[in-house]
């Protein structure tokens, strides 16, 4: 593989100009970039990208963090960074969390990872770690930006929405429609955001006169299955409810595919809200309600802030992010009739089955 030396040694030049062609940094006169020029193409020359690192002193890469590398929340945010990145001839190194070692210790090490790889900022997607983590990166905290959390140590690099608006209008949604008898699938109460969503929520009940002490709330895991889960706990129960709020999208699907296997119709018996408006959201049978988050301007804000900071650009960057009730068919007035008394009419029990874990 021929090397930089290879270019300046064929165009009869010094190696400092050859590199300079090559960086697109520093003049050269019009015949030597045309013998520089007629080197590269004839030796098939192609700088490594750590040659182009040292030439230039910047990595063109950006290093993002994710807790987890499945599900149908992180997946879009990737993609819009990857696509935004390589518009600004840019790359994405991605870190998630693997290894034996709890949540802020899986964090911590993948920014250790992305900040070993040369990467010039990044973009972290964790609530798990503290502030003091966050100054022990010392002067690598400056091109640190964070989604959906604040520390208070760089809040100005913090881009979060308001969660607990968030949960109001989903209280509001289930309230608009007349249902009083209301079930809870949370989030994890490690979570702030979920923490918010829920208070909220819980907060927009009790000034509406609901008992938020009586209602039946489960805590799950963000994710289908833990959404399939608590509404078999749910049905299983003796509690009586017409909608379900579920703190993301992703509990819901699991919720809604648990009642159809139950034999329990939505919106008609029991109506079911979501959060985060995700793009299954649209394609869920039947289409789920949601509360929209405004995932991809608060990515691309954060993203923004980050490129300027670390390139000199001028990315216009918004602080506020709109939250609001995308109305699809999961959600209707509520049931004069539960499905358990319909149920009991005709002598039968919901036809889910409890899986066998093996």
């Amino acid at each position: 593989m021929a090397t930089i030396k290879d270019v300046a040694r064929l165009a009869g030049v010094g190696l400092g100009t050859a590199s300079r062609v090559v960086s697109g940094k520093g003049s050269v006169s019009p015949a030597t970039l045309e013998r520089v020029r007629k080197a590269i193409e004839e030796l098939d020359f192609r700088p490594s990208h750590a040659a182009r690192s040292l030439l230039s002193g910047s990595s063109r890469m950006i290093g993002v963090y994710i807790p987890l590398l499945k599900g149908t929340f992180y997946m879009p945010i990737m993609q819009a960074i990857d696509t935004e990145l390589r518009a600004e001839g840019l790359h994405m190194v991605v870190a998630f969390g693997v290894g034996a070692g709890d949540v802020r210790e899986q964090a911590i090490d993948g920014i250790n990872f992305l900040i070993e790889r040369g990467c010039d900022g990044l973009i972290l997607m964790s609530n798990a770690l503290q502030d003091a983590d966050i100054e022990n990166l010392g002067s690598k905290k400056t091109n640190l930006v964070v989604l959906n959390h604040r520390y208070d140590c760089i809040a100005d690099q913090c881009f979060t929405a308001d969660h607990n608006l968030g949960g109001r209008m989903a209280a509001q949604a289930l309230l608009k429609q007349k249902h009083k008898k209301i079930a809870v699938i949370a989030g994890p109460a490690s979570a702030p955001d979920n923490v918010d969503r829920i208070g909220g929520f819980m907060h927009e009940l009790e000034q509406a006169g609901i008992d938020v002490k009586k209602m039946w709330v489960a805590e799950s895991n963000f994710a289908p299955d833990g959404g399939w889960a608590s509404a078999q706990e749910l049905v299983e129960s003796a509690y009586d409810f017409t909608a379900v709020f579920c703190a993301n999208d992703e509990m819901a699907i699991g919720a809604l595919s648990y009642f159809q296997h139950a034999g329990i119709a939505v919106p008609d018996e029991v109506s079911v809200v979501g959060y985060d408006d995700t793009e299954t959201a649209s394609f869920s049978a039947p289409r789920l309600s949601s509360v929209h988050i405004a995932w991809r301007e608060m990515t691309m804000s954060g993203l923004s802030f980050l490129l300027n900071r670390c390139y000199d650009l001028q990315r216009p960057v918004q602080r506020k992010f709109p939250v609001s009730m995308t109305w699809r068919s999961s959600v209707e007035k509520a049931a004069r009739t539960s499905f358990r008394k319909r149920l009991s009419q005709v002598g039968s029990e919901p036809r889910g089955e409890r899986v066998s874990e093996e």
